[in-house]
Parts: C-alpha cells; sequence; structure tokens
C-alpha cells in the first residue's frame, strides 16, 4: 500500500514540473477566441479575426506552441483558414501580440456570450 502511495505522489510531482514551465512562459498572457484568416509564415505572423469581425495581425516565433483539441502537437503549417483558435498571448514592448500557444477548438457557448450585445435575450441565442 505504501508503495502505491509513494508511485502516486511520485506520479504527481512529476506532472506538477512538466506543467510549472508552461504556466511561467503564459504567466501576464491573454487568451482569446479567432477565426483564423491567413498564415504568413515568411513572416513569421497570422492574420485572425474577434468574432466581432476585428481583425488582429499577430506574430509567430519559434517558440510558440501549437496544439489540436486533444492536446496533440500541431505545426503552424497544419493550420487552415477558418480554424477557430484560442490563442495566448502576449504584447510586445511595441504593442504587437506575439502567440505563445495556439489551440484548436470551437467556440464555446460561455464563449459566444462575451460577444453578445447587452440586453440580447435567450430566444435569439437559441439557449434555453
Amino acid at each position: 500500500m505504501r508503495g502505491r502511495v509513494y508511485a502516486l505522489g511520485l506520479l504527481v510531482a512529476l506532472l506538477a514540473l512538466s506543467v510549472s514551465p508552461l504556466r511561467a512562459e503564459t504567466q501576464g498572457a491573454h487568451e482569446e477566441f479567432f477565426i483564423l484568416s491567413s498564415v504568413d509564415a515568411a513572416r513569421g505572423r497570422i492574420v485572425l479575426k474577434r468574432p466581432t469581425e476585428v481583425t488582429v495581425l499577430m506574430q509567430v516565433t519559434g517558440q510558440t506552441v501549437y496544439r489540436d483539441e486533444q492536446g496533440k502537437t500541431l505545426w503552424l503549417s497544419d493550420l487552415r483558414t477558418g480554424d477557430t483558435l484560442y490563442i495566448a498571448f502576449r504584447q510586445s514592448s511595441s504593442g504587437e501580440p506575439t502567440a505563445l500557444r495556439v489551440r484548436l477548438g470551437p467556440m464555446t457557448v460561455q464563449e459566444m456570450r462575451r460577444y453578445l450585445k447587452p440586453g440580447m435575450s435567450r430566444a435569439k441565442t437559441g439557449d434555453s
């Protein structure tokens, strides 16, 4: 029994250590939902649209991490126009956003509500 408890404790510690660099890397970062408009790999940037139709030009670097919905590794070249993405990013000193982590994923109802106009009824959104 002690062996199992020790093994479980060791596993939890190893998991915590493997996640902490990602946390430190993305501290102070913002995460938002975007729709991919285009990829300019040669210039290291992507053109995104917010659900409000506002366009954002975002830098990507060799340190940008790309994941699919299951957490599997992707590459910039795997992204396609129309993909829906959650992006953790930081503003550079010049004000340009730089992507730290890009994750494929559908827009959730909770995320959609952030963009609805105040006073919009549930009937209009299809919620019950």
